[in-house]
């Protein structure tokens, strides 16, 4: 169990093996593509539904993922419908209301809905980053001509969480600074907390002077001025709405595993290993599409356990208990 008292003796250690198992074993040989046909389970998964997270305006999500709807149902010929969410509980609550199959998470999304749903869902796999490992970083983002080059200079200053569900974007950035003895709640060490409704908003709300300093997501991999292999950061580059000369990172958290794709528990074993095929084959199979999922480059996909998302589990459960001791 993880604890914030243990999370504060281990904040100069190593990274804790909590947070992420960084290291994934080396990647077995891809398998094929799965043979295109209807499969047996499709009397019992007649469509494939999809949801997608928020963070990210609508018509990029929808756009993004075109093509691999499109070749998911080529693939085994039932239809395939996205569900984009306007925010990351939406997607969970659909999980909850069984409306739909599948979905990619970050880490305490996945906790959450595994929470809200008694169990009812598992994780299948997770995307590898460019040097073969599962782990991320959350980044903490202030504007380059704002002054600001340290958390300590952070002070009285005003911080925009992604989403509540981002574990990222909210949940280990602000269990790693209430570690660091440093009070999150708007007005002890920084002057206001807030929500900007996504990553693409917080950093948004930094750029448009809204925000102090924003945390959002990146593989921490690969080059900064680029915005690192992939993340919200690389995709925002890459669309245009941002150089990295416009921001400074002033905080990175330790690794976090990444985020699973989602199933619901109920549905079909062969689904599932059908699921995973397609998915293990996918980035050399089809790379450009991979690359679009996933906000960057990548490694295909490595296939994990719910044992490995405990240690977040518990960070939840240990939020919900706080905010239960507040109200």
């Amino acid at each position: 169990m993880i604890t914030r008292r243990l999370m504060l003796a281990a904040a100069a250690a190593a990274p804790l093996p909590a947070l992420a198992q960084g290291s994934a074993p080396a990647p077995a040989p891809t398998p094929a593509m799965p043979a295109a046909g209807r499969r047996a389970w499709a009397q019992q998964v007649p469509q494939i539904r999809i949801g997608l997270m928020g963070g990210e305006n609508e018509s990029d999500r929808l756009g993004r993922y075109d093509a691999y709807r499109q070749l998911i149902e080529a693939t085994f010929g039932v239809p395939v419908r996205l569900f984009p969410a306007s925010d990351y509980a939406g997607v969970m609550q659909a999980f909850s209301a069984r409306q739909i199959e599948m979905s990619s998470l970050g880490a305490s999304a996945y906790a959450g809905a595994w929470l809200d749903t008694n169990g009812g869902v598992e994780p299948l796999f997770v995307a590898r980053e460019a040097d073969g490992g599962i782990s991320y970083i959350s980044v903490m983002v202030v504007r380059a001509d704002s002054g600001i080059t340290s958390l300590d200079q952070l002070r009285g200053r005003s911080l925009a969480w992604a989403d509540p569900n981002s574990t990222s974007g909210y949940l280990v950035p602000r269990s790693e600074l209430r570690a660091s003895g440093i009070n999150t709640e708007g007005g002890q060490y920084f002057s206001r907390t807030g929500f900007g409704g996504g990553h693409e908003q917080a950093v948004v709300a930094v750029l448009q002077r809204q925000y102090d300093a924003a945390v959002t997501w990146a593989s921490g991999q690969g080059d900064e001025a680029q915005g690192f292999t992939r993340g919200n950061l690389r995709a925002m580059v890459e669309k245009g709405m941002l150089t990295m000369r416009d921001l400074r990172i002033i905080w990175r958290s330790r690794p976090i595993l990444n985020g699973p794709m989602t199933v619901r528990k109920d549905l079909p074993a062969a689904f599932k290993a059908d699921i995973t095929a397609f998915h293990l084959a996918l980035a050399t199979a089809h790379p450009q599409i991979y690359a679009q999922v996933e906000r960057g480059g990548g490694l295909g996909y490595a296939a994990v356990t719910h044992e490995q998302f405990e240690p977040i589990v518990q960070l939840r459960r240990e939020e919900a208990a706080e905010r239960r001791r507040r109200s």
